[in-house]
């Protein structure tokens, strides 16, 4: 066990990140008394290389983001856990934002506020989206660097392990036995997601996701629907019928 009551363990899980996880993992690098751990998920690009290179802990995983952060708060030794994208840095001085969020009476988990890498004045719509959802809500997601003491989380059992959704299933556990609180302070996320489909589009799949999953659709029925690319209406239709019979049978 840890001597360090405030000890904190910061857990990346990656597949084929080599773009982003030097410009990671070099702030946090510069951070005293914090462990870093990367589990992998099989990349195939110079993700394990490039994390070896900085001599962070690196971990192996069966591919999953929900497996792969249990695999790494299975092996951490801090006594608060911290989850990160691998495209998402955190602010300066997290460590006391977590501590001084976890402390506050009755909070269980805590996440930053969100800030998207990207010009688009839709990008600006999404964070004040997201710090409505986060606070009125207490929804924060994944992208926000989810935070929480390694006694609850083991407690709870880890992650479900789900193709998708993990991080939001997770959090309505959590809130169920007490309080989600946001540090004052974002994380700086890639706009990436955004970029690739738009705002707009983006943005609206991803409540469709929420809305279908909150209805019984499957995860594996949602992350296939995801990574399609279906779009519009023709998504939504195709999320109706699945759903139809699902319930069918």
């Amino acid at each position: 066990m840890p001597s360090n009551p405030d000890s904190l363990s910061v857990i990346i899980p990656v597949l084929n990140e080599a773009k982003n996880i030097e410009v990671v993992l070099r702030p946090l690098q510069q951070t005293l008394g914090i462990e870093v751990i990367v589990v992998d998920g099989g990349s195939q690009d110079q993700t394990v290389d490039r994390v070896k290179a900085l001599g962070v802990r690196l971990v192996d995983s069966l591919p999953g983001r929900a497996r792969q952060m249990n695999a790494g708060a299975q092996v951490a030794t801090g006594t608060v856990l911290l989850f990160l994208h691998a495209d998402t840095r955190l602010p300066d001085q997290f460590a006391s934002y977590v501590h001084q969020t976890l402390a506050k009476p009755g909070v269980i988990v805590g996440a930053f506020t969100l800030k998207i890498e990207g010009d688009q004045p839709g990008l600006r719509w999404v964070e004040q989206g997201v710090k409505w959802r986060s606070h009125l809500c207490q929804l924060p997601y994944g992208d926000q660097a989810i935070f929480l003491k390694a006694k609850t989380f083991h407690q709870l059992g880890g992650f479900a392990e789900m193709p998708i959704m993990e991080d939001f299933e997770l959090v309505r556990r959590l809130r169920r036995r007490g309080r989600v609180a946001i540090a004052p302070a974002p994380v700086i996320t890639s706009g990436r997601r955004w970029q690739r489909l738009g705002v707009w589009q983006t943005t609206v799949m991803n409540q469709i996701v929420i809305a279908a999953y909150l209805l019984g659709v499957p995860p594996s029925l949602l992350v296939r629907w995801y990574r399609s690319g279906f779009t519009g209406w023709k998504w939504v239709r195709s999320l109706w019928q699945s759903f139809q019979k699902k319930n069918e049978g």
